[in-house]
């Protein structure tokens, strides 16, 4: 109750595609698999295209779909939005509720200031307009959770609006090509967070707990589908979802029901909805016919959230008492979007292989290192860290941070490799010594199993005479304009070498010989 909130309401986006077969589900009335708990902080991003489309076959009209995201998000705070009660996770219900948590008469609220800071942050990452003058009103609604009768948010006058979002989208054959999307976010406000509903289906009786909800993030996700030209149809708000996978899930499953229901001559109600995730499938909850009233107002009990920047911070104002929004801006780290960009133009990389480097946790930071700590290309240490490292790491479910691996192992292995000590073979033989965690270094692999490049270029040449005398068939293949017979007769001979020879210089030897 009470707790710090974030809401960022996103405007709809739609898209175009073609009717697409799916499968129904015709369940009503079941619980869903995800929360209903409120969550401390909340946002609401504009909705994301996660539908695949197909091309119309002949004879069929195309739809398009508008999907808007309200996302609650948690904000990380050590006392409630308006009360001085702690957040703590799993504690027990109603130990952390003040006498305001609880609506006694008489009790005030008191503005988090860390809680402003975080909302503040958040606009100016999702480059929002922050307004210097935000309002706090009363949503008037009845539930058990709500004991006051009313939540305070933020509906006029919210603390940002107006941002947008960037991402990519991953498309061609093997989803390499990263295409940019971008989404608008309506606004950004504070939110009183509600008690948790505990509900005891054996008793059939429910609790109610006042410390807050736990949960870390919710969306729900309204939606419409129209023909393109026509006016937009009526929407579903499907609530509470609590994952990234049962929110696409849901919206994929929603479009598809909506676009059955009408070419069927069935009609869409204006009904909140709930996802179950087991049966894959949305369910209706409750119409929204009747509009609920609920009759904002004025919180009388707060005044206008004001906010400055350098140019308007009053002269000898104290730090401690206001706001100032460039000095968070300049707090703000690094953001996705400038981090991909600096890779691409530091680095040379593909933009696709940016965005892996960011998405897997702690990824970036692992190929930092490694490049300052080597003498080897940007180029090959991102193909060293996204396709052998990132492989052996998905193979055995691993994150980053288990690997048996370090930078610093992966850099001096890179410099043998980079400094001709060892082939591109012999790279990937320490690496799968390295992954056995037995405490070794490149160094001591490559020494203990002679795995160094052959200097002896007389040595090799008698190698390569030897397999040529021994593969008569390919030598012949080669002189009668095979060019693939020369990459054979490498392989021979790195084989005979246990890929300790450099193999442009085993096919300069070969070549020699063949022109004799």
């Amino acid at each position: 109750m009470a707790a710090p909130m974030l809401r960022w309401v996103g405007r709809g986006r739609r898209w175009t595609f073609a009717r697409v077969d799916g499968g129904s589900c015709h369940r009503r009335g079941a619980p869903t698999g995800s929360t209903s708990n409120r969550i401390r902080g909340q946002s609401s991003v504009a909705q994301q295209p996660l539908y695949t489309t197909q091309k119309p076959r002949k004879g069929e009209h195309k739809w398009a779909a508008v999907v808007g995201l309200e996302i609650h998000a948690q904000i990380s705070s050590n006392s409630k939005l308006f009360s001085g009660s702690q957040v703590r996770f799993s504690a027990p219900p109603n130990s952390l509720v003040s006498f305001f948590d609880a609506s006694l008469p008489g009790t005030l609220p008191v503005l988090n200031r860390r809680c402003v800071e975080a909302a503040v942050m958040t606009g100016l990452a999702l480059n929002c307009h922050i307004n210097k003058k935000s309002l706090f009103d009363r949503k008037h609604y009845f539930y058990a959770d709500l004991p006051a009768g009313y939540q305070i948010t933020q509906q006029r006058l919210p603390i940002a609006v107006n941002g947008s979002l960037t991402y990519g989208v991953c498309a061609g054959k093997k989803q390499r090509q990263v295409i940019p999307k971008t989404v608008r976010i309506k606004q950004i406000q504070l939110e009183q967070d509600s008690g948790k509903s505990l509900h005891d289906d054996l008793r059939s009786q429910t609790l109610i707990d006042l410390n807050r909800a736990e949960g870390q993030l919710r969306v729900d996700a309204n939606i419409s589908v129209h023909h393109p030209g026509e006016p937009l149809g009526v929407r579903t708000e499907v609530k509470n979802l609590n994952s990234i996978r049962f929110l696409a899930k849901a919206i994929d499953y929603e479009i598809q029901r909506q676009i059955d229901e009408l070419e069927n001559g069935g009609e869409i109600l204006n009904e909140t909805r709930s996802f179950h995730h087991q049966l894959g499938c949305t369910m209706s909850m409750r119409d929204k016919e009747g509009k609920q009233d609920y009759r904002f107002m004025p919180e009388p009990n707060l005044p206008p959230l004001v906010l400055y920047d350098a140019t308007s911070l009053p002269a000898g104002a104290d730090p401690q008492q206001v706001i100032n929004v460039d000095q968070i801006r300049e707090t703000l780290p690094e953001l996705p979007r400038v981090t991909r960009e600096r890779l691409v133009q530091e680095y040379g990389m593909l933009l696709e292989h940016s965005f892996t480097l960011l998405n897997e946790v702690g990824l970036l930071e692992f190929f930092q290192n490694v490049i300052k700590e080597t003498r080897a290309e940007p180029k090959k240490v991102t193909s060293w860290v996204l396709n052998t490292f990132l492989g052996y790491l998905k193979q055995q479910n691993l994150a980053v941070s288990e690997s048996p691996v370090t930078p610093s192992a992966l850099a001096e292995l890179l410099d043998l490799l980079d400094s001709r000590t060892i082939s591109s073979a012999a790279a990937k033989q320490v690496f799968e010594e390295l992954w056995k965690r037995e405490g070794k270094t490149p160094g001591q692999i490559v020494s203990e199993k002679q795995l160094e490049l052959m200097e002896d270029r007389g040595l090799l040449e008698q190698l390569c005479h030897s397999v040529m005398e021994a593969h008569p068939q390919v030598v012949m293949d080669l002189k009668e304009g095979n060019p693939r017979a020369i990459n054979k007769l490498i392989g021979l001979v790195r084989k005979a070498t246990q890929s300790r020879a450099d193999p442009a210089m085993i096919k300069e030897i070969l070549e020699k010989k063949l022109s004799l």
